[in-house]
């Protein structure tokens, strides 16, 4: 049985890749060991935007008086928030199957691995191995929770990302490891119905240490004003898991005080390994660098025919760079002459309340990059949409090149600045500058005034502040 193109794997990276190859005329398979999706639709983005729409419905109704609204003894159905989760994933992985009959995609079920001459063994549950051949192979198999020394996830009191959205019942103490993306949108759902919550994070800078150190501190302030203990700079010695309850043994690393911290259920939420075992790397050559797949400039790896895409290469393990870099790689391979990725042109968002939305340089690394540079922020306690929707918390912050008036980056934290971090990455695409973005003119009353004021503000010449 002989392909075109054999895609190993079906999330956001494999199954974007199989689609555009199809459109393109190739004969495409894609092998999947579990469900259509992969972990973005079935236990990451989608499954948790569920959850945590579920949570700001019960944070809206807690205060719905604010609205002049009168709303009597809500409470939350942990169960049927996760039941949904479930129907939500199942559905989108369902919108899958449906696009790969339009675009005739065979599906291969089961466990992939590359063999000598551009073929690929897929194991079945049962067993049986069937091997497979094609003129191209992309590895698109994505990545699985980190285990960090001192925690072994043993998915009863230990738990990791997937196990999080499916938990029997909701725990009365939780101690998230961890204060990436993942960590604190669990840390903002369970708070939120209930869980009283400790988030540990290892870096200096505290909660969600790769943003903005001005995003990190306005979560923080906000988080602890919810109600979320926070200890950053603070390292995970020890779990013992032995009791009824865990007792987490934890130390400041810059006091090295010792305290311990009992809860019922510890996440581990500290970042995402590549699965790149057991996958026929090392039989055919392909090099790697800790685990990731080395690859140019267009996902090729040094070994003819055969490429990377995703979480198992270097850069962000984010679902929108992998289907992105998924596209790029298949128009090369048809011939097609597509444009490299810029990665530093990728946005990224945290989806907790309030969310978090960046692209670009923070004003850390645009100094470090040598630029001099111009800040403005905007207060969304000034923007008339977010008071008017009881929504003031957060602010937007631009970075623009003193000299050119490059639009370098921008942070955002609030509400829905997630639907507003697209119009940033697009500037910065066309070569926008800071004045052409003060003079396209902003639709009032919206929360995207903000960026058109914050880059006055930048400038000076900010009428709202």
């Amino acid at each position: 049985m002989n392909y075109d193109l054999i895609v190993i794997g079906s999330g956001p990276g494999g199954y974007v890749a199989a689609i555009r190859a199809a459109q393109l005329g190739m004969n495409v398979a894609v092998v999947e060991r579990e469900s259509l999706g992969g972990i973005c639709l079935n236990w990451g983005c989608i499954p948790t935007k569920a959850l945590l729409k579920s949570a700001q419905v019960f944070e809206y109704i807690n205060h719905a008086a604010d609205y002049g609204v009168v709303v009597d003894n809500a409470k939350p159905d942990f169960e049927k928030m996760v039941a949904r989760s479930r129907e939500v994933a199942q559905g989108m992985s369902k919108g899958i199957q449906f696009l790969f009959r339009k675009n005739k995609i065979t599906v291969l079920n089961g466990f992939g691995k590359l063999l000598r001459g551009k073929k690929v063994e897929v194991t079945a549950e049962d067993g049986t191995k069937t091997e497979y051949s094609a003129k191209h192979i992309i590895l698109a198999t994505g990545a699985r929770a980190k285990e960090l020394p001192n925690l072994k996830i043993d998915d009863q009191k230990i738990i990791g990302y997937r196990k999080a959205m499916t938990l029997e019942k909701q725990p009365k103490r939780m101690v998230v490891v961890g204060a990436g993306a993942i960590g604190v949108e669990f840390a903002y759902f369970y708070h939120t119905i209930g869980t009283e919550v400790t988030i540990v994070e290892f870096m200096e800078q505290g909660l969600v240490p790769r943003e903005d150190k001005d995003i990190s501190k306005e979560l923080g302030k906000l988080f602890k004003r919810k109600g979320i203990n926070v200890m950053g700079n603070t390292s995970v010695e020890k779990v013992d898991s032995s009791g009824k309850t865990c007792k987490v043994t934890v130390k400041n690393r810059k006091s090295g005080k010792e305290e311990v911290i009992e809860c019922d259920i510890v996440l581990s939420a500290a970042g995402v390994t590549p699965n790149t075992e057991n996958i026929g790397l090392e039989a055919l050559g392909i090099t790697t660098d800790r685990g990731l797949v080395k690859v140019d400039d267009y996902y090729r790896t040094n070994v003819e025919g055969i490429y990377a895409i995703g979480d198992i290469i270097p850069g962000p393990a984010l679902a929108h760079v992998a289907s992105a870099e998924g596209i790029t790689c298949v128009e090369k391979i048809a011939g097609l002459n597509p444009e490299p990725i810029d990665y530093n042109n990728i946005p990224s968002c945290t989806y907790c309340s309030p969310e978090i939305a960046s692209v670009g340089y923070t004003e850390q690394a645009a100094k470090d990059a040598g630029f001099e540079i111009k800040v403005g922020k905007f207060p969304f306690t000034a923007s008339g949409k977010a008071k008017a929707a009881g929504a003031p918390e957060g602010f937007v912050k631009v970075i623009f090149d003193a000299k050119y008036g490059e639009f370098l980056g921008a942070h955002m934290i609030g509400a829905n600045v997630t639907e507003m971090i697209a119009e940033i990455v697009a500037a910065r695409k066309l070569e926008t500058t800071g004045h052409e973005i003060i003079k396209s003119i902003h639709p009032h009353p919206t929360m995207s005034e903000a960026v058109m004021e914050a880059a006055a503000a930048a400038y000076d010449e900010v009428i709202h502040l």
